[in-house]
């Protein structure tokens, strides 16, 4: 499916298709629109309308923000949607957590499908991303290095190749020397009150997780009413073990 590759508005966004229904694809911490690229392929066959996958603000190619609030990421990316009549989104991780606060300020989103969302948070969870968000990004000699430790924060060890062209969007170079395009102080986005996020929407919301993802349980999905869907045999970053498993989620009513 061709798809074309934008920066403007302070926004790096990979998209295709036609009118509406839009699908907005939303990346997880530190991670890239460019995660969804096995995804791409497919959405000729599973989408009937156009397709978005942004770079979320501090991530790739898109401009960090003063600081970062879920409403606030939100707010950043809802001109991608402007005149749209129709909106689902479909979020991995952090970015299940945007496309909520996202459908609380634009009734045009009518689904939303949050898939791998941390909904526990722990005091030393917030403690860990709290030092995060105060560190300096970190430069490496190599760009094996930088890609090591990208893949490593954005939850796609294992799953893709140093030399990946997906890891090429979450990295950059400047005199000979390598870091994460990453802006760290994006870990310190806080944990998300889900309770207050799926009351304020109208939108269908489904919460999905992998079988195998370590950052939340079927219990704690269950936990907050939502319809929940376990997918067998995934991790947290399902959309790239399978990317079809996934988008057969648009399929459900």
């Amino acid at each position: 499916m061709p798809h074309t590759l934008s920066v403007d508005a302070n926004l790096r966004r990979q998209h295709g298709g036609y009118g509406d229904p839009v699908l907005l694809l939303l990346h997880g911490l530190g991670g890239t629109g460019d995660v969804w690229s096995g995804c791409q392929p497919l959405l000729a066959q599973r989408w009937p309308g156009r397709w978005v996958a942004p770079d979320l603000p501090g991530h790739g190619g898109s401009t960090p923000l003063p600081g970062y609030t879920f409403d606030g990421l939100a707010a950043a990316i809802a001109p991608l949607v402007v005149g749209a009549d129709r909106v689902v989104v479909l979020g991995h991780s952090l970015g299940g957590v945007v496309g909520l606060s996202l459908a609380g300020a634009q009734r045009t989103v009518e689904r939303v499908i949050g898939l791998g969302i941390k909904v526990s948070w722990s005091e030393e969870d917030l403690a860990k991303a709290g030092a995060l968000a105060t560190r300096p990004p970190a430069w490496f000699d190599t760009r094996d290095e930088a890609a090591a430790r990208y893949l490593r924060v954005s939850g796609l060890s294992g799953l893709v190749g140093p030399d990946d062209s997906i890891v090429d969007a979450g990295l950059r170079e400047e005199d000979g020397r390598w870091r994460l395009a990453l802006d760290p102080r994006a870990f310190g986005v806080g944990a998300p009150d889900m309770a207050g996020l799926l009351a304020g929407t109208e939108a269908a919301v489904v919460l999905t997780r992998g079988e195998h993802d370590p950052m939340n349980t079927d219990e704690q999905l269950a936990a907050l009413g939502a319809p929940t869907v376990t997918l067998a045999g995934l991790g947290h970053s399902a959309h790239v073990e399978n990317p079809a498993a996934v988008l057969a989620l648009l399929d459900a009513d």
